[in-house]
Formats: structure tokens, sequence, C-alpha cells
């Protein structure tokens, strides 16, 4: 992998954090305790407001996941062991790196 190639992947990692940051600044609003008020909130409206919130929970723990691992990446750029299987050593192949950056094994390896 030439420093071309690195570089691109760098930006576009960086470009996905930003994103996931963007994702759960807005995200927040979702997380809030769900207030009990029976004057202003029916019990069905409460219900399915708990549903949002969990839902909401779980985004941002699936973007708190994909985050670490665009981060791992990163850090496997500056050592510069990043398209490199974990396992084997071999080249991860790009069109996977482009799919997925944070990916850490080939194709042969992840498929066991």
């Amino acid at each position: 992998m030439n420093e071309t190639d690195i570089t691109r992947f760098a930006a576009q990692i960086c470009a996905r954090l930003e994103e996931i940051e963007q994702e759960n600044r807005l995200g927040r609003d979702g997380q809030a305790v769900v207030e009990l008020d029976q004057q202003s909130v029916g019990r069905l409206s409460r219900m399915d407001a708990l549903q949002n919130q969990a839902m909401a929970k779980a985004q941002q723990v699936r973007r708190d996941g994909e985050a670490r691992g665009l981060r791992a990446a990163l850090a496997r750029i500056d050592a510069g062991e990043f398209g490199y299987c974990e396992e084997c050593g071999e080249t991860i192949a790009s069109r996977r790196l482009e799919l997925n950056p944070a990916v850490t094994r080939c194709i042969g390896c992840a498929s066991g």
C-alpha cells in the first residue's frame, strides 16, 4: 500500500469519525430520561417514548463501537501496520478496506 492510499484512508477515517460525532450530538436528545407525566403523556405514548429511548441507546452503542474501531485503524496507520492482516500478515485488499477501514483481517482469515 502506497503513501497516497494511506493518506486517502486516513482522510476517510477522520471524515467518518466526524460524522459519528455529529450523529452523537443529534442522538443525545433521544437518550434523555423519559419523564412520567400522566397528564401530558398517556401510557401508550410513554411506552413509545421508552422504546425510542432504547433504540437511541442501542444506536449509540453501535456508533461507539465503530468509532473505537476507526480510532484503532488510525493508530495502525501511525504505527505503519495499517492494511496488513493481524493473523497472517498478508495485505488486506484495498476494496475490503474501502468498505470498512477498521477491518484487521484479510478475507481469508476473516472467513475462517
